[in-house]
């Protein structure tokens, strides 16, 4: 019920993760593939890029935590390039983010609080990128961790410190926090408002230009505008699959080596025995005991144990040595020593105490060497055929770390290359429909962290199906050359002054409503064609269900009554005036569930503003000194800027 409420307004939330766990660790260790885009310090403008009271953020913090808030914002945006990222505002956001987490952090400490070295050791051991295979905290896996992202041990351990006192100082402010009912049941009553006003609409088409800009005039345009221009990296991928077939000319197997090997696995070829059994398993030595006697007396193994509300097992064709791997020696010692249709038991195994009816007995002869040569020979083609397989790809491997080229490699295996068009990162090809040739799937997003003409091998089917790879050309994440984009660049230069000046006529319109005309009579006085003001009668809660929010509609149901406002629309390329006559509110009982459920969410919710509040607080109990020239460098090597 709520969501509906959210649609309408929607505020900042979450702030107690981002400043609690953005850092180095919060990220780098949460996926296994974080790209070391930027480098650590050693730009122009020192080495910090702020002071926090007494805590420097140096800039290979700025730049470690920006490159991990870009992977994050990857998850959901796989070709977001750092200039895209910068260009968006998100180095400007992650750095706020580690200015109030230091501000937090030092509030922190001068409130006598500590995140005390056997609590970062405690974050140390629970965070999953230190956990061997199985689950429990594993140095070598930390250091490798580590080793892999160009930290120490050190930093990770300042950085988990500083989100522990961000922790520690942060969310208590959060519990317990309500919401009194008077402000819960007016906003409760919003979730099912009826509004009643009228609406005028500005198209920017009506507004825009006839003639073309000048030269000038879109050249200003294309710089303004350079990041909504932005086009993703892409590469072009060479590739060549091959198979087993390219290690075909091997020896012959001899029929010594045959001979050799049958004599190394005789116990693989003697005389033995497969037997079947009907198994039941009790807890107590007594209660095996007890089925044995009822059998005894004429009752089926099968009756017996339904009458105790078990059940019998199956174990068929079975060699001795493999029973005993799952019941035990004893039991496959008993099993394997009574004739067919014994009943044997009690006897203790892994599970419990076995009660056993040996249902079959087959013998199996023994396989001589000329029963078995053909098998020995396929077993010993197949493993010289692996061994081949995996010196060979050892042996590219090596060779392309040396300098070996592609097509070196693929004259060799004799296969031909194949080469891609343009994709992106996520697999699709760059400006066509469609994506890159399905076997390239696993190595898409390796290629994208690889160099130029650094061949590599991947194994595509394990033991059968290889492929040598490189990347042939790399297109970087750039602004689209001006000339290339003329035409869209007219048509939203066009639709962009359309825009500014659809805004200055809802400006006229809203000022002389505003001064008593009706929305109707100051839309007439426009002297452009507009379509007519529109009644409204909207309610929230069917508005919501019918999925027709925007800009327009969030305002409409913001605003006081009796007021008029104006709101662009930009996704329609529309202007909007607004007036709200009246609002229709439902009376509410004290258990209506709209009440209970919005006082409750809302309570959440009024947590996340006091940390608001009190982050800025925070901000403002210490010195805070930013490094302009720092900041700058870091935003420029991170976009290409400087190398």
């Amino acid at each position: 019920m709520f969501q509906i409420f959210r649609n309408f307004f929607k505020s900042k939330v979450g702030i107690v993760v981002t400043l609690g766990f953005l850092g180095l660790i919060a990220v780098a260790f949460a996926s296994s593939d974080v790209a070391n885009t930027g480098m650590f310090g050693g730009v122009a403008g020192g080495d910090r890029v702020a002071v926090v009271g007494d805590r420097t953020i140096s800039t290979a913090d700025l730049t470690q935590n920006t490159n991990n808030a870009l992977q994050q914002s990857r998850e959901s945006n796989p070709t977001l390039s750092m200039e895209g990222f910068v260009a968006q505002g998100g180095f400007d956001d992650v750095l706020s983010q580690m200015l109030s987490r230091a501000a937090i952090a030092e509030f922190a400490e001068m409130m006598g609080l500590r995140a005390s070295k056997a609590l970062v050791d405690s974050e140390i051991r629970s965070t999953p990128g230190f956990q061997g295979i199985d689950g429990t905290f594993n140095m070598d896996a930390f250091r490798a961790s580590l080793r892999q992202r160009s930290l120490t041990e050190s930093i990770v351990r300042d950085d988990l410190s500083l989100s522990l006192l961000a922790q520690q100082t942060v969310v208590p402010i959060t519990l317990g926090a309500r919401l009194p009912d008077s402000m819960a049941r007016t906003y409760a009553q919003l979730l099912n408002d009826t509004r009643s006003g009228t609406a005028a609409v500005f198209p920017a088409e009506a507004f825009a230009p006839a003639g073309d800009p000048t030269d000038a005039q879109i050249q200003e345009y294309y710089d303004d505008n350079r990041a909504r221009y932005i086009r993703p990296e892409r590469r072009t991928i060479r590739y060549a699959a091959f198979t087993e077939d390219a290690v075909s000319d091997l020896p012959p197997v001899t029929p010594q080596q045959i001979a050799a090997r049958y004599e190394a696995d005789a116990v693989l070829y003697r005389a033995t025995e497969r037997r079947s059994f009907t198994q039941l398993v009790v807890p107590t030595q007594a209660a095996a005991q007890a089925v044995i006697d009822e059998v005894a007396g004429g009752i089926s193994l099968e009756a017996s144990a339904q009458s105790k509300g078990l059940a019998t097992t199956t174990v068929s064709q079975v060699e001795r040595p493999d029973y005993a791997s799952t019941a035990s020696q004893a039991v496959a010692a008993a099993g394997f020593a009574g004739a067919e249709g014994a009943l044997v038991g009690p006897v203790q195994g892994a599970l419990g105490w076995y009660v056993l009816r040996i249902s079959d007995v087959a013998p199996v002869p023994a396989r001589s060497l000329a029963d078995v040569s053909d098998e020995i020979r396929e077993t010993l083609v197949a493993e010289r055929r692996r061994e081949a397989l995996n010196e060979l790809t050892e042996r590219l491997e090596t060779e392309f770390s040396r300098g070996r080229t592609l097509e070196q490699a693929a004259a060799e295996l004799g296969v031909e290359i194949q080469t891609t068009p343009p994709i992106l990162a996520t697999g699709q090809v760059y400006g066509q429909t469609g994506e890159a040739p399905a076997e390239l799937a696993r190595v898409v997003d390796f290629a994208f962290e690889m160099e130029p003409d650094r061949p590599e091998i991947s194994e595509l089917v394990p033991g059968q199906v290889f492929m040598i790879f490189d990347v042939e050309n790399i297109t970087r994440s750039a602004t689209a050359p001006m000339a290339e984009i003329r035409a869209q660049l007219v048509a939203q230069w066009r639709r962009d002054r359309g825009m500014a000046a659809a805004g200055q006529a809802a400006a006229r319109v809203l000022e002389r409503v505003e001064g008593g005309a009706s929305l109707a009579d100051a839309l007439r006085q426009e002297d452009a064609d507009l379509p007519p003001a529109q009644a409204l009668r909207i309610n929230r809660r069917e508005l919501a269900q019918q999925g027709q929010i925007t800009r327009a509609t969030i305002l409409f149901f913001s605003m006081a009554e009796g007021t008029v406002k104006r709101v662009a629309v930009q996704e329609a390329n529309q202007w909007f005036v607004v007036a709200l006559d009246d609002i229709e509110l439902a009376d509410l009982d004290a258990d209506s569930p709209d009440f209970l459920n919005t006082s409750a969410q809302l309570s959440a919710s009024l947590g996340q503003e006091y940390v608001e509040q009190f982050v800025a607080a925070a901000e403002a109990s210490v010195e805070i000194e930013r490094n302009e020239a720092g900041i700058d460098a870091v935003r420029a090597q991170l976009t290409g800027a400087i190398r």
